[in-house]
């Protein structure tokens, strides 16, 4: 059976192994969290010593602990697993979000879960970990309830990498089925793309969006659905609220801004999406609006298009994009002003850097360029980038298979399979 490890993930919790904090694993839904968990960290605990009974397991998705869901009932139940006050215990909780009611999510009040948790963090002799699929309920303001006690890894979708560490074919043809299907890790053992398609379709209306629609009790003639529509087809492009707005009005039907902005917060806070902001980089501000939308799994938004729009150099800027993210950087949609002699006139002239990737005081400068055939596309790429005045690295990633090379003015090109496979393509 194919398996994928998922290094980075666990050296994130491995890092973070009781450091007195509860460590919340956050994500999108069957991205991989629980498998992350109750078996590859599972299974590295007891590989260094740690006794089975001292790892106390608990799924609230699954119906037979149903009763645990309640925090009354929890409590109790996890204090009568710690029978020692000697010995380390290992709490998992998985899908935590089960033990939150909707009046609770309502309330000003605290959520009791999260003081049951901090309540068990006070003995010296327990490391807690839990894993949730909405963002609203476990990250958002997890430092608040937590009381600066919680420690946020966030999981995605599998990399181009993990997915070809499994993949049985050539790099190309990896390439080809990931940019079409995405990452999600049990696309792995589907054997056609007919079960690709089906699954990825499935899991979109049926757990996807229903969760959204349930969660934030959605009317039945909500605009949800039509709302990824347009972010699906579009994806990268600029947009906000007011522009979604015009264009469903321009078509009869009457979507007010405000709703389309809680749409686009609900389906971020479900990790279906994320918002890149825009960042003026000589100016050193954020400007408020539009912003561009990315699909945390380029599959999803296939198959939410039907697999129609495949236009390779939009889904490539979005792989790259998460692949930022996965690695850890803050990543900004760049604008750059200079100004220019147009018709003999100074005419102030705004262009764009893909990414501005922030890590600590790191910055690196992305650019997505499906290719560059000639001197004058090298030239378009780069004039962002060589105008941002600073000295930060500045990287075009392109779609070719080259070898990674630097142009006269010192920027780095590099083919996709580079950046994506060698986690240190960005120092090249």
């Amino acid at each position: 059976m194919k398996t994928v490890k998922r290094e980075l993930y666990l050296k994130r919790l491995i890092d973070r192994r009781e450091n007195g904090m509860i460590k919340i694993i956050t994500g999108i839904r069957r991205c991989g969290k629980s498998y992350l968990l109750f078996n590859l960290y599972y299974n590295y605990l007891l590989s260094v010593g740690v006794k089975n009974e001292n790892i106390i397991r608990l799924d609230l998705d699954d119906e037979k602990n149903a009763e645990y869901r309640d925090p009354d009932k929890l409590y109790p139940f996890l204090l009568s697993k710690i029978t020692s006050d000697r010995e380390q215990f290992y709490i998992f909780i998985d899908e935590a979000q089960f033990a939150i009611s909707k009046a609770e999510i309502k309330s000003e009040e605290p959520v009791k879960l999260y003081g049951i948790l901090n309540g068990l963090l006070r003995r010296q002799n327990v490391d807690i970990y839990i894993t949730g699929s909405n963002s609203k309920f476990l990250s958002s303001d997890i430092r608040t309830e937590f009381r600066g006690r919680g420690d946020v890894v966030q999981m995605n979708p599998l990399t181009f990498a993990e997915f070809f560490s499994v993949y049985d074919g050539e790099k190309s043809d990896a390439w080809r089925d990931y940019f079409t299907y995405g990452g999600l890790p049990y696309l792995i053992y589907c054997k056609s793309d007919e079960q690709k398609i089906r699954y990825l379709s499935d899991m979109f209306d049926n757990v996807y969006l229903n969760d959204v629609i349930e969660r934030n009790n959605l009317r039945e003639d909500n605009y949800i659905d039509q709302v990824v529509d347009v972010l699906a087809s579009s994806v990268g492009s600029l947009t906000n609220p007011k522009k979604l707005a015009d264009t469903f009005r321009s078509k009869g039907m009457k979507v007010s801004e405000p709703t389309i902005k809680s749409y686009l917060s609900y389906l971020q806070e479900s990790f279906l999406i994320s918002k890149a902001q825009r960042f003026d980089v000589k100016g050193r501000k954020y400007i408020d609006s539009p912003f561009k939308y990315y699909f945390t799994d380029v599959g999803l938004r296939n198959s939410r298009l039907n697999f129609r729009q495949q236009e390779e150099n939009h889904i490539m800027e979005n792989i790259i994009y998460n692949e930022l993210i996965v690695r850890g950087f803050n990543v900004d949609v760049g604008i750059v002003n200079t100004r220019a002699r147009i018709d003999g006139k100074q005419t102030l002239k705004q262009s764009e850097v893909d990414f501005v990737c922030n890590k600590g005081s790191g910055r690196y400068y992305v650019q997505s360029a499906f290719s560059v055939p000639d001197k004058e596309k090298l030239d378009q790429e780069e004039y962002s980038l060589l105008h941002t005045d600073d000295s930060f690295k500045k990287i075009i990633v392109v779609k070719d298979n080259i070898h990674p090379w630097h142009t006269d003015k010192g920027v780095l090109v590099v083919g996709i399979f580079d950046f994506l496979l060698n986690p240190s393509s960005l120092e090249l």
